[in-house]
């Protein structure tokens, strides 16, 4: 019988061997969206603060939400809300016990993306928010 060295072992399993599952990466998106939603409410909080600080304030807010990368921030903020709105509500009808099966779980996570991505087109579309993150007057 042949000496077994170190080397030869098999090495930890990784990301890169499994394949993850459809309802896995939802999952964890609905974590990510949790926490990405959390800090975005600082945005909030930093808007609603510089309306009460008066004009001066406000004013300056202003300048620093019209700029591109603050644009794109919100419109993803946007998206994480829908997403994370659409898939709490998942949830909550598994908590009654429905949609555990293989199936079911793949066809609500493929409706909450669907949902997620409409109801995003339509604030957009029947909403000012284009023209604002488009920065047209």
């Amino acid at each position: 019988m042949p000496a077994v060295t170190p080397n030869a072992r098999p090495l930890s399993p990784h990301l890169q061997v499994y394949r993850l599952a459809f309802t896995t990466v939802l999952s964890g998106l609905h974590r990510i969206t949790g926490l990405l939603l959390t800090a975005g409410s600082l945005v909030l909080v930093a808007w609603l603060a510089a309306v009460a600080g008066g004009p001066r304030s406000y004013a300056t807010a202003g300048g620093v939400f019209a700029s591109w990368p603050v644009r794109i921030l919100l419109a993803g903020a946007l998206a994480v809300f829908w997403y994370h709105l659409f898939n709490g509500i998942r949830h909550l009808v598994w908590d009654a016990g429905f949609g555990f099966d293989r199936r079911s779980a793949r066809r609500s996570g493929a409706l909450v993306l669907l949902l997620a991505a409409l109801a995003f087109g339509a604030t957009l579309a029947l909403t000012p928010a284009w023209r604002w993150l488009l920065g047209a007057p």
